[in-house]
């Protein structure tokens, strides 16, 4: 009797190992291949009049002002347009399995645009574009300037459908630095 009760106590053992083994696999599975959200965001700070003339600032609080972000927009190092480091999507890489839909959020105060891009470049606000000076300003994205670009306000959602197998570039067309890659994997990848 007493060798039952230790065999029936090492195979509940064993089984709930292995179930926690299987369900560590599945989750690692899921973090890697199951999140299909892209957040955008941004900081700025509501209390700064210097966003109103450009569509203001749709957040409760923030701390980024108009200023910081033109201040951080360019650097002496860099000929090119670097952006505020708050102004992002997140992720700004992301594996999603053919066939699932994507959700967009923006859980910024800012209007941004999520865009799928053939190369990515500049946007459609020319002076956030601008490079140093004697340094071209970024080309555009032919398809941030082309019709039917959806804008999604703060607090806004959207979802993206279809993606086929392959990578697909994504950014903003108002902040060009915002931007992200989602690598579809189809069965055979």
């Amino acid at each position: 009797m007493r060798r039952t009760g230790i065999y029936v106590a090492l195979v509940m053992c064993v089984g709930l190992l292995v179930a926690q083994a299987a369900t560590i696999d599945v989750a690692g599975r899921d973090r890697e291949y199951g999140k299909r959200e892209v957040v955008l965001r941004d900081d700025c700070d509501p209390r700064d009049p210097g966003w109103a003339p450009t569509g203001g600032c749709n957040r409760s609080e923030g701390d980024v002002n108009l200023a910081e972000f033109n201040s951080l927009r360019l650097s002496p190092l860099a000929p090119s347009v670097i952006g505020h480091p708050a102004w992002w999507f997140d992720p700004t890489y992301l594996k999603v399995e053919d066939g699932k839909r994507l959700k967009i959020s923006n859980e910024g105060g800012r209007t941004h645009t999520f865009t799928e891009v053939a190369n990515f470049g500049g946007g459609r606000v020319a002076p956030l574009n601008a490079s140093q000076p004697g340094t071209a300003p970024l080309t555009p994205a032919p398809e941030c300037v082309a019709a039917g670009v959806v804008d999604i306000p703060g607090g806004g959602k959207d979802v993206v459908d279809g993606l086929t197998p392959g990578n697909h570039r994504f950014q903003c067309c108002i902040h060009p630095w915002m931007r992200t890659l989602v690598k579809v994997k189809g069965d055979g990848n």
